[in-house]
């Protein structure tokens, strides 16, 4: 169908919420299932009568499909490109998307068993980005292979070499370091080449399916694209800003603090230097109450210390050398 032959355009806004907890030493997001059984995130279009601020209608939102009253949130992105919505070929609708992230403690993780609602763990729809015991091997097993095919593809020798220094920067392969932050890249770089299932059922194709060990499980949407742009924030954001503690409770040790950095980040952190880091941003305080363990000492109990946010800009964990 011709750009002329479309019916008029009509324009729909909705909001989308990333919804991020740590469990289990993992990151994991909350999902429900749309209308076609595809997996989505918590969503629903602005009422434009009703909501009087967009991070109102996105707490909302959340509140009535998942039934959690949310505490940090901030706004992430707004999706508009126009085919993001299969059927905006045919009937010309647009589909505006304001995403909210937001971080809930592990508390939350509970959800009613006739329930819709799931909490996903994140790298099974973003599995090339969890390196916490080294390097994935499906990476170099299948996506490697795959762009490298992308790569030689090109006759133009200039767009290979363009190909080539894109799929190194973003990869970190052929000697360059890997960037945990360079979420979002990896993913556009996986749809552009045609090695994720939504780039097939946005071609008109076949509905993608539930799981690839490969690809990661698939999403509604712009859905993963959506949870990629959250992980690189994130990433981005622990060196500078104090998130980590809104996925912790009130009190907890250094070891819970450690295992969340990890889970974000993706990656191993040397124990000794962690706790070094730590005690050079001043970022906690110890509360005097322990935690006990069915083996060894007990743990001592610790608290984010709010001043820090006074006295010095950028009060982050940082990320010191791997293991």
């Amino acid at each position: 169908m011709s750009p002329a032959s479309l019916p008029p355009a009509s324009l729909e806004i909705r909001l989308d919420a990333v919804i991020l907890s740590v469990s289990g030493g993992a990151p994991h997001v909350c999902t429900i299932e749309d209308g076609c059984g595809e997996l989505a995130l918590p969503s629903g279009p602005l009422d434009l009568a009703q909501d009087r601020t967009l991070e109102l209608a996105a707490r909302r939102r959340v509140r009535e499909q998942v039934g959690i009253e949310l505490g940090y949130v901030e706004q992430l992105y707004t999706f508009g490109d126009r085919d993001r919505k299969p059927t905006a070929r045919t009937d010309g609708a647009r589909v505006i998307s304001v995403a909210y992230l937001a971080l809930v403690e592990e508390e939350h993780l509970t959800v009613k068993p006739d329930s819709q609602v799931a909490w996903t763990p994140l790298y099974t729809l973003l599995p090339w980005e969890d390196w916490f015991r080294g390097r994935p091997p499906r990476l170099d097993q299948d996506l490697i292979p795959g762009i490298r095919a992308w790569i030689a593809d090109a006759a133009d020798p200039g767009v290979r070499a363009e190909r080539r220094a894109r799929a190194d920067l973003t990869f970190g392969s052929e000697g360059a370091p890997w960037d945990g932050e360079r979420v979002l890249e990896r993913y556009e770089l996986l749809y552009e080449i045609g090695l994720v299932a939504e780039r097939e059922r946005d071609a008109g194709g076949a509905r993608p399916p539930a799981t690839a060990a490969t690809q990661g499980r698939a999403m509604a949407v712009d859905h993963r694209r959506i949870c990629a742009t959250a992980l690189g924030r994130l990433r981005g954001k622990i060196r500078y800003r104090p998130l980590v503690f809104e996925l912790l409770p009130d009190q907890f040790t250094l070891l819970e603090l450690q295992r969340v950095v990890e889970a974000l980040a993706g990656v191993p952190i040397h124990k000794q230097n962690f706790r070094r880091l730590v005690d050079r941003s001043r970022l906690v305080e110890g509360t005097g109450n322990h935690r006990a363990r069915t083996r060894g000492r007990p743990a001592e109990l610790f608290r984010f210390r709010r001043d820090v946010l006074r006295e010095r800009r950028g009060p982050g964990i940082g990320l010191p050398r791997l293991k």
